[in-house]
């Protein structure tokens, strides 16, 4: 799931000085500066299907509403997700360079089988044996911060929870956990941060697939389980998975399990310090915190997008839209459109129709964990708000340099409890 993005010195952060065709949010330092807002403002008031052509990417759109959003992404007939979730490499990206299969990257019916073997994990009737487990893994980690002391939240809560909790999907060896972390930091990684370029990356995931193989197959001469790797070494449609596509859906299911609720769990905490009103809502009613996590699932839209390829000569929103063409459905414009949603540019934590919303995607590649995510959230803030007056944010967040994965890396907090 690496990510060839745009990467700029002179960056513009006023969209609305440059020509309207050179409008193109697809930067990360944008989103690492928090600055990209204006930039899907005007795409959305001027040309919502905006079309980009440059050397490194050819021909890519940036469908920015809401509703031409949901019809690309529930259209895989006309829309193909073959080839990638992301812009892709560069036209002149080198051969040798790690190519995997994931199904969020295929078409029916490849993906619906594949798909279909890994989402008993998270029906119903196991989310709620899970439960506990979450709740009790949350109390453990909130009670052994530091309260009083200012610590960063992403590392103590945001990744330990969500990292325990794959870890218990995966059936992982529990001390071994935080390399999951770090195998889901190195697969979104923009080359020259966490690793210097694509052979490094490329060597860091092949270790990831070695680990993942001795699980495999213990898994596979072991009685059927109920972990992720057991379903996939028995189940009939991925038992002979090629080890890239074995590798391709490791990483999906690492990065989707992990990227996406850490940054939720990150971003509810800075948002309800910038609108402290909203706080007080909470301190006032917490039963309001189901609703309230998807609002923070909204504003805070973990993956700014996904990319789907024409499989025809169509048109959208006016455009004609080439065989071939990428198109960028960009999640994070759809979540703040106000022709959709009313006052999309506010935090609002028991706004109607809260789960309204793009960040888990629409059709059949809709988030196969979203519900593990909402779940993980509301228990997280239940018992958050028995235990604490506020979670105060005493620094500016860190956030990360991409403009696939909308994350924080530092949130400085000090915790003051209930009194």
């Amino acid at each position: 799931m690496s990510e060839a993005i745009k990467m700029k010195t002179d960056i513009i952060l006023d969209p609305y000085s440059i020509p309207l065709e050179e409008v193109n949010p697809l930067q990360a330092h944008l989103f690492q500066q928090d600055a990209h807002w204006a930039y899907f403002e005007r795409l959305r008031a001027e040309d919502p299907v905006h079309l980009s052509v440059d050397e490194e990417f050819g021909r890519y759109w940036h469908i920015t509403k809401f509703e031409d959003i949901k019809y690309v992404d529930k259209n895989h007939e006309l829309f193909s997700s073959e080839g990638g979730i992301t812009i892709g490499p560069p036209l002149n990206a080198p051969e040798d360079r790690l190519q995997t299969r994931m199904f969020i990257a295929m078409d029916p019916p490849i993906h619906d089988v594949q798909r279909a073997t890994v989402s008993p994990a998270v029906q119903p009737i196991n989310l709620a044996k899970m439960e506990s487990t979450i709740r009790d893994r949350v109390i453990a980690i909130l009670e052994s911060l530091p309260v009083g002391e200012t610590f960063n939240w992403v590392d103590l809560v945001s990744i330990e929870l969500t990292t325990q909790m794959l870890a218990t999907l995966f059936d992982f060896p529990f001390e071994d956990r935080r390399k999951l972390t770090y195998w889901s930091d190195v697969a979104t990684a923009v080359p020259g941060t966490l690793v210097e370029n694509e052979e490094e990356r490329k060597a860091i995931l092949l270790e990831c697939l070695e680990y993942f193989t001795r699980l495999w197959n213990e898994r596979v001469n072991a009685p059927p389980a109920g972990d992720l790797i057991s379903m996939l070494a028995h189940g009939k449609d991925t038992r002979d998975m090629e080890p890239m596509e074995f590798l391709g859906n490791l990483i999906l299911l690492i990065v989707g399990g992990n990227d996406t609720t850490r940054n939720s769990i990150s971003g509810g905490v800075l948002a309800l310090n910038e609108n402290p009103a909203e706080y007080e809502k909470l301190r006032n009613d917490a039963s309001v915190i189901p609703n309230m996590v998807a609002e923070i699932i909204r504003w805070q839209t973990p993956l700014a997008y996904m990319r789907r390829t024409a499989l025809i000569d169509t048109e959208l929103g006016g455009k004609q839209i080439k065989a071939g063409d990428r198109l960028l459905m960009w999640y994070v414009s759809g979540n703040r459109d106000e022709e959709a949603i009313d006052k999309a540019n506010e935090f609002i934590i028991d706004r109607a129709k809260a789960r309204q919303h793009v960040s888990f995607g629409f059709g059949i590649h809709r988030c196969m964990g979203n519900r593990l995510a909402e779940m993980q959230l509301r228990i997280l803030w239940e018992e958050i708000m028995k235990r604490f007056d506020k979670v105060e944010v005493v620094g500016e967040p860190e956030r990360v340099l991409s403009s696939f994965v909308i994350g924080i890396s530092q949130l400085q907090v000090r915790l003051h409890p209930k009194k």
